[in-house]
């Protein structure tokens, strides 16, 4: 079993970055990178790189926060690895934490974008909620939004979700809950970022299968079927930021929980409001 995260700084010079798709309405560019070495391919990625500043934000430290978190709710979802390295951006070297994760499609499968695949397959009006539900894919997308509201992420564009398609087997399904960075206090550069936040605050957020809200989002979800997770207790705060006193602050790590708890309040308290 591979450590999640990894303190010795790593020579990673030799990967290749390329700028991906920034939807968040943030300066800078996130960029992402992959090796394919013994067959097994892996997917490497940088919190938001400036051209003057550097790279900078906690983008990937958000990554492991959000895995381990879901892991206590119990919400399948994609596994990051943290490391600390060396990486050559633009013909600088820069020290940093990335993050970097598995493939996860199976042999034989091929993988679309949400958006493309609704564009050539919806029914006529069909929105993008009701096209999921119609494909099978109800209880995902109201993990989906329950996730979202909880760690206020705000970039859950068309290309963050996922279909992976096996033509011999005739098989569909949607990817394990993946891309987290842009969330918790992603845009939180200084401490007085941080002690401007509202651990309730419901900021715009981008959702291809909803609106602008992650609590109106959440308030999507059928009467009934408001998915039944794993409790959060106050214990877990210990499991969420174990081992990262290294890549954040404690000011940030205090914040995030004071987040992530009463985030978790407001939801039990949607979940207790006859929607269960």
């Amino acid at each position: 079993m591979r450590k999640q995260i990894v303190y010795e700084k790593q020579d990673l010079t030799w990967l290749s970055w390329s700028k991906i798709r920034n939807s968040s309405g943030t300066a800078g560019s996130f960029l992402k990178a992959y090796s394919d070495l013994g067959g097994e391919k892996t997917y490497y990625k940088l919190s938001n790189y400036d051209a003057v500043k550097g790279i900078v934000g906690h983008e990937c430290v958000n990554e492991v926060i959000v895995d381990r978190f879901l892991t206590i709710l119990g919400i399948e979802h994609l596994s990051y690895q943290l490391i600390h390295a060396d990486v050559l951006v633009d013909g600088s070297t820069h020290t940093t934490w990335l993050c970097a994760s598995r493939d996860f499609k199976q042999p034989g499968e091929s993988k679309l974008a949400l958006d493309a695949f609704y564009q050539a397959e919806r029914l006529k009006d069909e929105s993008p909620l009701a096209f999921c539900i119609r494909n099978g894919w109800a209880d995902y997308i109201w993990q989906m939004l329950a996730t979202d509201f909880l760690i206020l992420n705000r970039d859950r564009h068309g290309a963050n979700i996922e279909v992976l398609r096996n033509s011999r087997k005739k098989t569909l399904r949607l990817a394990p809950l993946f891309d987290h960075g842009l969330s918790l206090l992603f845009n939180c550069l200084d401490v007085k970022d941080v002690e401007k936040v509202q651990a309730l605050e419901d900021k715009p957020v981008q959702c291809f299968v909803g609106s602008r809200s992650a609590w109106e989002n959440l308030k999507l979800i059928p009467a009934g079927q408001v998915p039944k997770l794993n409790p959060l207790c106050e214990t877990d705060r210990e499991k969420l930021f174990d081992g990262l006193e290294e890549t954040m602050p404690q000011v940030w790590r205090d914040k995030i929980w004071e987040m992530l708890w009463k985030r978790w309040k407001r939801y039990e308290d949607f979940c207790n409001q006859g929607r269960t």
